[in-house]
C-alpha cells in the first residue's frame, strides 16, 4: 500500500498540521479523528487495515488529517465562544486548505467524509455544512448536538451552525436541500455499552431527514455491538462497499 506522510503550516490555524494518505488511486475519503485524536489514529487502530482492500485495487484513497478538538470544543478551560471560532478555523484549514491538495492529489471531486465517535459527528457537520465539498458521508457512533460537548448555557451563530441538531431543522434553503438529496448519507450507531447519547442523537437526526425527504441510511446495530473500534472495524467496510 502506498502510503505519504504531509505537512506543512496551516495559515488558517496558526501552526502545523499532519495529514497521511493512504493510497495510489480511487475515490477520495477524509477521516476526522474521535476526541483529539491524531492524524495516524486510525492506522494504529486496525481502520486501515480494515478497509486495505478498497484502497490496494484503486478505489480508495484515504486522507487521514490531524484534529484540534483538544484547542476547541473539548477546550474547558476556554469560553464556548472562542471554541467555536477555534473550530471554525479548523473548517477553514480542511476546507481551503486540505480539500485543494486532494483535489491536485486524485483529480477527483466525489469526496467521502467519514469518522467515529467525534469523528462521527464531524464527519456529518462537515458533510451538512459543505455539501458542494462532500458529497458523501459515512458518520459512526457520532453525537450531533454540540451542547453534549459544551452545555446549554450558551449558543452564538459560530455554535449554532456547527450543531445538526439545531441548524438542520431550519434549514429549508433549496440549495443545500437539494444537495443532501443528490448525496450518500449514512449514519450507525450499536445499541451496546456506551452507545445510549448516540442512539438519541441518531434517532433525531433521522427523523429530521424523514420529515425533509432527504434519502439517508440511518442504521441501529444491535444491542451487543458498542461504542469502539472493534464495531468500527466492521462497520466502514460494510458501509463502504455499499457506496464504493
Amino acid at each position: 500500500m502506498k502510503k505519504e506522510f504531509h505537512c506543512w503550516f496551516s495559515p488558517s490555524l496558526g501552526k502545523d498540521m499532519e495529514v497521511n494518505i493512504y493510497g495510489h488511486a480511487g475515490r477520495p475519503m477524509v477521516v476526522f479523528p474521535s476526541s483529539g485524536g491524531s492524524f495516524y489514529e486510525f492506522e494504529d487502530f486496525g481502520m486501515i487495515a480494515a478497509i486495505e482492500d478498497y484502497i490496494n485495487d484503486g478505489r480508495l484513497m484515504v486522507f487521514t488529517p490531524a484534529s484540534v478538538d483538544k484547542e476547541s470544543w473539548l477546550n474547558e478551560s476556554a469560553h464556548p465562544a472562542d471554541r467555536a471560532n477555534r473550530h471554525n478555523q479548523y473548517d477553514s484549514y480542511i476546507i481551503h486548505e486540505l480539500v485543494p491538495l486532494i483535489h491536485e492529489m486524485t483529480g477527483r471531486t466525489d469526496i467521502i467524509a467519514t469518522g467515529c465517535s467525534m469523528g462521527g459527528y464531524h464527519s456529518m457537520n462537515f458533510y451538512l455544512r459543505h455539501p458542494d465539498v462532500f458529497n458523501a458521508v459515512v458518520a459512526l457512533s457520532g453525537c450531533y448536538r454540540l451542547s453534549y460537548l459544551i452545555g446549554d448555557g450558551y449558543c452564538d451563530d459560530n455554535i449554532y451552525f456547527n450543531s445538526p441538531l439545531q441548524y438542520l431543522p431550519n434549514c429549508n434553503d433549496p440549495w443545500f436541500i437539494d444537495l443532501y438529496r443528490k448525496g450518500q448519507i449514512i449514519a450507525c450507531c450499536g445499541q451496546g455499552a456506551w452507545e445510549e447519547e448516540m442512539i438519541k442523537d441518531l434517532s433525531t437526526l433521522a427523523q429530521i431527514f424523514r420529515d425533509k425527504n432527504i434519502p439517508a441510511w440511518c442504521d441501529f446495530w444491535g444491542y451487543d455491538v458498542n461504542h469502539d473500534w472493534p464495531w468500527w472495524r466492521v462497520q466502514l467496510p460494510y458501509f463502504l462497499n455499499h457506496i464504493l
